[in-house]
């Protein structure tokens, strides 16, 4: 005779969920690179760190092409291991957050310039330890302070490819006439940054 026990949908569903309760999604360790990406108040960024903790990117992805050219990047540049694990950038998220909500007005993340070409790892270094919060430089100044007066066009480029955007402040810096020029995030994002840190000085 069936014992009924066996064949009662109740009893067999109650079964189920005690021998699966204690079941979780697993836990990865963190990848070689590390990312998530976040919309904020200035766009959708990307952000990513590398398995030491550095960051290593901060970019503006408005589109899932502009993603997949970062990943790339990140990619060739830094590991083939490159994992969105959100869990792994909040400690960047939070700094993120509150700099751009006028809370703090510094990060406190180390960054790695493994994206940077040659002249980028002159040009941004100097930028964020000579052009501080509230304050702005154009790129003629800035050229002179890594001793290439001439190459302000340089300079220019260098920032338009800046890997670590807002966290490296290229925003800070504009036109000899004083006029917000290019930016990765666009002239609205600047704009938002420069009147964020003018009210906030």
């Amino acid at each position: 005779m069936t014992d009924p026990t066996t064949t009662d949908p109740t009893t067999r569903l109650a079964a189920f969920g005690r021998t699966t309760s204690s079941l979780h999604p697993p836990v990865l360790a963190p990848s070689d690179v590390s990312y998530v990406v976040e919309d904020t108040v200035i766009g959708r960024m990307l952000l990513a760190r590398s398995e030491s903790g550095a960051m290593v990117a901060s970019a503006f992805v408005p589109t899932a092409q502009d993603e997949d050219r970062v990943l790339t990047r990140l990619s060739e540049r830094v590991s083939p291991r490159v994992l969105r694990q959100p869990r792994e950038l909040d400690e960047a998220r939070t700094e993120l957050e509150a700099f751009l909500s006028g809370r703090t007005r510094a990060f406190s993340l180390r960054t790695d310039l493994v994206l940077a070409s040659d002249f980028q790892r002159a040009v941004l270094p100097r930028l964020a330890a000579t052009v501080g919060y509230g304050d702005r430089a154009t790129y003629g100044e800035l050229a002179a302070r890594v001793d290439r007066p001439s190459a302000a066009r340089a300079v220019g480029a260098a920032l338009g490819a800046n890997p670590l955007c807002v966290v490296l402040p290229c925003h800070r810096i504009v036109a000899s006439s004083g006029a917000l020029t290019g930016y990765a995030g666009g002239l609205d994002a600047k704009r938002y940054l420069l009147d964020l840190e003018a009210s906030h000085r």
